[in-house]
């Protein structure tokens, strides 16, 4: 049987149910019933039962998502990894131990978690996202997770040698800082009492350096005890650089914390082929201007002066005013002035006062010592003390010098001005911000290397390691996704052109129309690295059921991209169907 429509000329057509029988050596037809009176999706549905097909009451009793896992993120950040080759920069040759380290990079970006919560994300029966599948892990507990990450460890120093290979070069510039973060416990010979970033007083902590590129891209890290002095760290370094990187010359840059006179005459200058760019502290920029090597005059007409001094031979010194932090300054100064002034009146009321008046020149000064330096601003005020009296007036030519000082800092390097130029030398010494980027990705909302839960010390370097591998991957995301993200690079690009370096950069009107807008030019959202993760996540792996001609069949969908999901897989330049 079959179904035919026999047009009419002079109305709707007539769709009829027909049968063909033989008749000799003839093929005839004969109606079996007319069917112009159904609905067109009966007539169609008829057809299909006629074609040996099935017809289908309801839809959505039809397919059945039997797993539904997010999939696009994870996508995304392998399809990086892939594309970077840090499979095989980790190891040559595929191996579960290579899988485990990758799953855990692509975790710690996504959502990072213990070690136990990841291994039960990669679970099949526990999983939430598509990355054991695409990795082909269907199991892995903690245990095999540390023990990759003891595998990783002793690979560190290849994979640095590696990057380094790859992001430096002979007479680079070399970005180094250094950070701490707090501890959970105490059983690991690393964690120690010091100086805490975090601000967790009580903490355990360990410290670690992390060297970068002059873009900001990652290149080695190193871990050590929690209570060592940022300067000792640099002399491992050096050596690093130049033993197993094989520079023989490079531009070290570093804060005025790191590299200081001491470094400089032990390290610095004392090994061939190092230059160096860092800053002088606060109180060596006050003995230049006493002994006027620094003209405060000067910065009326320019915010940029290279100059010379004896206390600093044989190098250049260039002196930068920056006017919008010389007012920021000025106005804080003045807020914390005022406060402070605010306590001493209170004092002075109270010596004033008729009855019971605060009298005594050492209960005076206790009721002084306590408020005087609350705001850190004490030297400015003169102050007298007597048996039944307390004044107090603000010591105006002290002031006025620390007006002029404000917003000043000077750039002090070894580098040859045919070389680097006073503006790029200071533009060079403004990247170290992308360190400090760095490590608030490296610490914070991204990957979260706090609190360390690790006991044992070759595991604590290990999950350092393991995080710094993650920011690289991060990195190149956020680098390629910067047209879709809250991102400026407008502004430093204008930057880089510009010879006046010294102004805090202005944000592009396209990146104010964005960030005011929250639309990218073509009219998509601005997303945030996070959300903007979190946005590709929707876009899951569904694993779907049917029954057709009674059979059961399986297949595998991937949600549809939206706009802006499409476009963030193609400026990273990865698919969907990401395997590894």
């Amino acid at each position: 049987m079959y179904i035919e429509r026999v047009p009419n000329r002079n109305s709707p057509s007539a769709v009829l149910l027909r049968e063909s029988y033989r008749e000799g050596d003839k093929v005839r037809k004969r109606t079996v019933a007319n069917l112009s009176k159904l609905p067109d999706e009966v007539i169609d549905n008829l057809r299909i039962v006629l074609k040996g097909g099935v017809a289908i009451e309801n839809y959505g009793d039809a397919f059945q998502i039997t797993r539904s896992l997010p999939h696009g993120h994870v996508a995304a950040v392998l399809g990086t990894i892939n594309k970077l080759k840090l499979p095989a920069l980790i190891d040559s040759k595929y191996s579960r131990n290579r899988s485990l380290i990758l799953a855990m990079i692509v975790a710690r970006i996504l959502d990072p978690r213990s070690k136990l919560a990841t291994a039960r994300g990669l679970n099949q029966e526990t999983c939430f996202s598509s990355l054991s599948k695409l990795l082909k892990l269907e199991y892995a507990d903690e245990d095999e997770l540390y023990k990759a990450l003891d595998w990783l460890l002793s690979r560190q120093e290849e994979i640095e040698n590696q990057l380094a290979n790859q992001h430096l070069s002979e007479g680079s510039l070399v970005l180094y800082d250094v950070s701490s973060s707090y501890f959970e416990g105490k059983r690991c010979p690393l964690a120690k009492y010091g100086y805490s970033r975090d601000k967790k007083k009580g903490k355990l902590q360990i410290v670690f350096g992390l060297l970068c590129n002059q873009e900001g891209c990652p290149i080695a890290v190193e871990v050590f005890s929690g209570n060592t002095n940022d300067t000792e760290t640099l002399e491992k370094q050096i050596e690093k650089v130049r033993s197993r990187f094989g520079l023989r010359r490079m531009v070290w840059v570093g804060d005025r914390g790191m590299i200081t006179q001491t470094r400089i005459n032990q390290e610095l200058t004392a090994t061939e082929g190092i230059d160096w760019i860092t800053a002088l502290r606060g109180s060596q920029i006050r003995k230049l201007a006493e002994v006027e090597v620094i003209q405060l005059g000067l910065f009326d007409q320019t915010n940029l002066v290279e100059l010379e001094s004896s206390f600093y031979p044989g190098e250049r010194l260039i002196a930068c005013r920056n006017p919008i932090v010389a007012q920021s300054n000025q106005l804080k100064r003045e807020q914390l002035l005022q406060a402070t002034e605010k306590e001493l009146e209170s004092i002075v009321a109270a010596t004033n006062r008729e009855k019971r008046a605060l009298i005594g020149a050492d209960k005076i000064g206790l009721r002084v010592g306590k408020v005087i330096n609350r705001y850190q601003v004490g030297k400015f005020f003169n102050l007298e003390i007597t048996e039944t009296s307390f004044s107090y007036s603000r010591k105006k030519d002290l002031l006025s010098v620390e007006a002029a000082l404000d917003g000043l800092y000077v750039i002090r390097t070894s580098v040859d001005a045919q070389i680097l130029d006073a503006p790029a030398t200071v533009r060079t010494y403004k990247n170290l911000s992308v360190v400090k980027q760095a490590f608030r990705a490296y610490k914070t909302m991204d990957l979260k290397v706090r609190p360390i839960y690790h006991h044992l010390e070759h595991r604590v370097r290990a999950h350092v390691f393991l995080c710094m591998l993650a920011y690289y991957v991060e990195w190149h995301i956020k680098q390629a996704l910067t047209p879709i993200l809250f991102v400026e690079v407008e502004s430093e690009l204008a930057l880089l052109a510009s010879s006046d370096v010294v102004p805090q950069a202005k944000r592009s009107k396209k990146a104010l129309s964005k960030a005011r807008k929250q639309k990218t030019p073509d009219n998509l959202p601005v997303h945030s690295f996070s959300t903007m993760m979190a946005d590709l996540g929707t876009i899951t792996l569904n694993t779907i059921n049917t029954r057709i001609e009674g059979k059961d069949i399986t297949f595998e969908k991937i949600t549809q991209p939206t706009p802006l999901q499409q476009k963030a897989i193609e400026l990273l330049n990865v698919s969907l169907v990401c395997t590894q």
